[in-house]
């Protein structure tokens, strides 16, 4: 089994063929979205890039593009001072099935 590291979205990712996975918002119309892995591992042998893995690549095809996740709030209270306030927020995402690791 193939499995890769890739970074979007200032966060890296471990995957899979055939995964599903949910990532920062992508702004692109098209239908397959091309990462440059950082780390390459199939079955006993690791590829480490420096910066990223030369020769190698990781298609995935965007499932959704503007999906909304849970909402986060934040509150802020001070005891006795009448200071209450509430706000809450929700991150867009785009899900993404990983197709191939090449």
């Amino acid at each position: 089994m193939k499995k890769a590291v890739i970074q979007t979205g200032g966060k890296q990712y471990v995957v899979t063929e055939g995964e599903t996975i949910k990532v920062e918002l992508l702004h692109t119309d098209e239908k397959n979205v091309t990462f440059e892995p950082l780390l390459v591992i199939d079955g006993d042998k690791v590829q480490v890039g420096a910066p990223s893995v030369a020769k190698a690549s990781v298609v995935a095809e965007v499932v959704d593009a503007d999906v909304q996740a849970d909402k986060v709030t934040s509150i802020r209270y001070k005891a006795k001072k009448r200071v209450h306030t509430v706000k809450g927020h929700r991150q867009h995402q785009t899900i993404l099935k990983i197709t191939s690791i090449a």
